[in-house]
């Protein structure tokens, strides 16, 4: 039985594009398990670990066994992230620069 959990993570390097080759990605990943309310909050430095991340859109599933043995058997699904300078992602935005919505009153 494999269990599902939430990552959103928040970026050192773009949250589309791995780092350059002269600076290290360093990101914190929150993981969240809805049916219990858990929540943790990892800062991680390894590449490594990391590629699975990158170029990825909301809502794809990636399986926790890059993070390490403790996640082994997980899979978790991008609910959001972060650019180095903030910006956050929104679901539905199908490309991979920032662009300027227009918003009625009272939409997010």
């Amino acid at each position: 039985a494999q269990a599902s959990c939430l990552a959103r993570a928040t970026s050192g390097a773009s949250a589309h594009r791995p780092a350059r080759a002269t600076h290290r990605a360093r990101m914190k990943i929150n993981i969240a398990n809805p049916t219990t309310g858990m929540q943790k909050v990892f800062e991680i430095d390894d590449d490594k670990k990391l590629l699975p991340f990158f170029d990825k859109r909301m809502s794809t599933e990636v399986t926790g066994d890059s993070l390490g043995d403790e996640f082994k058997g997980y899979m978790f699904r991008i609910a959001g992230g972060n650019d180095k300078q903030g910006f956050p992602m929104k679901q539905g935005i199908l490309c991979n620069h920032r662009v300027r919505l227009l918003f009625k009153k009272g939409m997010s």
